[in-house]
């Protein structure tokens, strides 16, 4: 069976406002995307590691990034950012016509960043000002207008970072990498199974059949337990709050959490705390 990536419908512009903080329930970028931040701050946490963004900073997200991100709004503004993907279909009608002048080499791991900063720049700030009107539009952007932007925004990518073509460029799927380091690393994020499987360069069914061969449990159940028992630790040793920490652990709500969490331990969470 191929290993097919798992389809995900995604807003090529997307505007975000929010006067509290919010720690984002999404854990995956589907598509290579940059986002410009106008007020406040967004924090992304990937495995032990955070970094901070703040108003006037543009970040570049690589397609298949795993990670969480805390919104954070200014003292006296919400938190304000426009994102722009380049989808798949886009990006390969955009290099039949706009070929890398470069040749590429076989593989990007020269260039393997997933986040990037791109400090305050004259060109992604005049464009993004151009796109912040457009928040107040009641209606669907036209795909001609959507599509002249998204070819705006990666002129002026590629002119501030030449060797970004070795990232847009690369079509090729995942290929099988190691399953146990790549869980122990990610199994906190809320990712489908589905995706998972996609990432690691497995159809679904050698997935769970290697899963299982490795871990003894099928990936929902161990999911479950590691998620759980990462919970138990942040509770109890960093003393964090369990309406805090259900969404870094990879639970969707907090009510299926204390369940899980009781279930597993056999008292709520909120004990703990």
């Amino acid at each position: 069976m191929s290993n097919k990536d798992p389809q995900y419908t995604i807003q090529e512009i997307f505007f975000s406002c929010t006067e509290k903080r919010y720690l984002s329930k999404e854990s995956l970028v589907p598509e290579h995307g940059i986002s410009h931040i106008y007020s406040g701050e967004v924090t992304v946490i990937e495995e032990n590691k955070r970094k901070t963004f703040c108003a006037g900073d543009t970040i570049f997200f690589r397609r298949n990034y795993l990670a969480n991100s805390l919104k954070q709004p200014a003292p006296d503004a919400p938190f304000k950012s426009i994102s722009i993907f380049f989808t798949q279909p886009f990006l390969k009608n955009y290099y039949s016509f706009h070929p890398v002048k470069e040749p590429k080499g076989k593989s990007t791991e020269g260039y393997s960043i997933n986040t990037a900063r791109f400090w305050k720049n004259a060109l992604f700030d005049s464009f993004f000002n151009s796109l912040w009107p457009y928040s107040d539009f009641s209606g669907p952007l036209s795909d001609d207008l959507i599509n002249i932007k998204l070819a705006e925004a990666i002129t002026i990518l590629r002119t501030v970072d030449p060797g970004i073509d070795v990232i847009l460029s690369e079509f090729s799927e995942p290929g099988k990498i190691d399953l146990e380091d790549f869980m122990l690393k990610n199994y906190y994020y809320n990712v489908p199974i589905e995706r998972l499987s996609y990432l690691t360069g497995r159809s679904l069914a050698t997935f769970k059949r290697d899963f299982k061969k490795l871990f003894d449990l099928p990936p929902q159940k161990w999911l479950i337990q590691k998620r759980l028992k990462q919970a138990h630790f942040l509770i109890t040793e960093q003393k964090q709050k369990p309406s805090e920490v259900y969404v870094q652990v990879g639970f969707e709500s907090l009510s299926h959490f204390s369940v899980a969490f009781k279930q597993q331990f056999g008292y709520n969470p909120s004990t703990l705390y």
